[in-house]
């Protein structure tokens, strides 16, 4: 008979599936907080302020009504399309590259009608774009 006392093995932890575990609730927690942050955000935009409005020697102001009506330079346009808008900033540029073009737009305009002009802009071959803002003491409550 063997009497010889036997050496005890130690019992093994395996850690590759706890860490497989850890990976897939990481994983989750990451895409999770991902989508609440875009569902969580509320936005306020802001009022700016400028110390002087400037007097560009070469601007193009593009006016956005409240309905999505365009004038360029203080003369109204007929339509809304895109080639009419381009071909009103290239004529009131006069071949110019360097005009600005200032959009002056309503605080209820659409946001598509001002990414219209922008557009427009660069059809026309203008990358000189500004905003026309009004100031908080003007602004009122």
């Amino acid at each position: 008979m063997n009497f010889r006392p036997r050496t005890k093995e130690e019992p093994e932890i395996n850690l590759i599936p706890f860490i497989d575990v850890l990976l897939v609730i990481l994983i989750f927690l990451m895409l999770s907080t991902t989508y609440s942050k875009f569902t969580e955000m509320q936005l306020r935009l802001p009022v700016a302020d400028t110390d002087a409005q400037h007097d560009y020697p070469k601007e193009v102001v593009v006016t956005v009504s409240a309905d999505g009506s365009y004038s360029v330079d203080r003369r109204p346009m007929a339509g809304h399309s895109l080639e009419l808008l381009s071909a009103a900033l290239s004529d009131g540029a006069k071949g110019s590259k360097d005009t600005v073009v200032v959009i002056s737009a309503d605080a209820n305009a659409k946001h598509q009608s001002v990414v219209t002009v922008m557009e427009a802009a660069r059809h026309a071959g203008l990358s000189q774009i500004t905003f026309a803002t009004q100031s908080s003491q003007t602004a009122g409550p």
